[in-house]
């Protein structure tokens, strides 16, 4: 089969869980099928970068893009310009000419069994037709993300910019799914939330594509943890874990101090934003920025803590700890999708302090700790190896290529 699969950017480095996702699906689906890879790409990314994108693609191919950083003068200049854009932001940023003659150019010159669209960004970008089938890959319900964004925002003018692009997003996330053939979801509750959100506009109902994670590298050590250490890791430019660590060391941090004086907290990830560098001022918290092996990391905390309060899709970063054995405290939506049971394989709690009673029960509680780590990483390696995950995504792309007519309808706001 032959492939031409979409995406913003490229896969390396693997810093972010979307990135993980597509990379463990795409090594699968590289060693029986010819993949043309077409993403933007910035002056960040290496020649090792482009390189070891050969693992995952039979072609590479990019457009050059720079994109201003989180909180700097030219970030909120460029935002501002798509204030009155109909499209929301974060799709309307992508919008390139020369992606979409690249893509064009592809589409004419070469005969492909079907488009892979690898989140919604490169959909503003598709041209009004397709000539095969084609696939969305959705690793959220971006308007639900938004959603949740305005109902946390207390600014009242942050709150009407929220308001505002999750209504654009809304509109937007609707009429692009409805231009494929087939949409991937990451969970049943992403699937589901699909069918609520546009009844009747998707082409057949979302299929679910599980959460896996490499059970042979998160792999329990042997090193005793520190007791009282606690461990966040994710990519902290992402607004749901800058609101999530920014909320746990205000709320929830000071009410475990109290009862452990010595808790600490690493917060282990790429770029993190001037809000998240300021949280390293605080007592016991440590801010590192990108690291290159996240294991030594997980391994030293007692307790892995997921404290997000907006979000969708699924955290790749719970199956991590789970698969190193770590003792999980997370909210409702940090857990959301993933088909985990409270109290055996992790401890749920949505409100500051029984969050922090968790947590330093689980420290206290060798014995409590260890049941939860047990049951944790039985259930990642029995289930949800990514082997058994890639041939579930490859199965529905082969099904979906064996449609003679592409899907038609109306395409999305562009």
């Amino acid at each position: 089969m032959k492939i031409l699969w979409l995406n913003s950017g490229l896969l390396l480095p693997l810093d972010k869980g979307g990135k993980l996702r597509t990379w463990h699906v795409m090594r699968h689906l590289a060693a029986r099928h010819d993949i043309t890879y077409l993403s933007f790409e910035d002056a960040t990314q290496t020649p090792a970068d482009r390189a070891g994108m050969s693992a995952v693609c039979s072609r590479l191919e990019t457009v050059p893009r720079t994109d201003a950083a989180k909180g700097t003068w030219r970030f909120y200049a460029d935002a501002a310009r798509y204030t009155v854009d109909p499209v929301p932001y974060a799709v309307a940023k992508y919008r390139s000419a020369a992606y979409r003659a690249r893509i064009e150019s592809l589409l004419a010159r070469e005969r492909f069994d079907l488009v892979v669209c690898d989140f919604l960004p490169p959909v503003v970008n598709l041209p009004d037709r397709l000539p095969c089938p084609s696939i969305v890959f959705t690793h959220n319900v971006e308007a639900e993300i938004w959603r949740r964004q305005a109902e946390q925002a207390t600014n009242p003018v942050a709150k009407r910019l929220m308001t505002q692009q999750w209504k654009r997003m809304l509109r937007f996330e609707a009429a692009a799914l409805a231009r494929f053939d087939l949409v991937l979801a990451v969970s049943d509750a992403d699937a589901r939330t699909f069918g609520d959100l546009y009844p009747g506009r998707l082409a057949a109902p979302a299929h679910v594509v599980q959460t896996g994670v490499e059970t042979d590298y998160f792999t329990p050590v042997a090193a005793v943890p520190e007791r009282t250490h606690m461990v966040f890791t994710g990519s902290m430019d992402w607004l749901p874990n800058e609101d999530g660590m920014t909320w746990f060391c205000r709320e929830i941090l000071p009410k475990i101090r109290e009862a452990e004086p010595a808790a600490s907290l690493s917060i282990i990830g790429r770029a993190p934003t001037p809000a998240v560098r300021r949280l390293g001022d605080l007592a016991g918290v440590e801010v590192t920025g990108r690291v290159d092996d996240v294991r030594p990391h997980i391994a030293r905390g007692a307790v892995y803590i997921v404290p997000l309060r907006i979000g969708g899709g699924t955290r790749l970063k719970i199956f991590e700890a789970m698969a190193m054995a770590k003792a999980v405290v997370s909210t409702t939506i940090g857990a959301e999708g993933l088909p985990v049971v409270d109290g055996r394989h992790l401890d749920l709690a949505d409100d500051p302090a029984r969050f922090a009673q968790a947590v330093v029960r689980l420290m206290r509680d060798e014995s409590a700790r260890r049941a939860l780590e047990a049951a944790a990483r039985a259930l990642v390696v029995e289930k949800y190896d990514w082997s058994a995950v890639a041939l579930d995504f490859e199965a529905a792309l082969l099904r979906t290529a064996d449609r003679r007519q592409p899907r038609r309808l109306e395409r999305a706001i562009a």
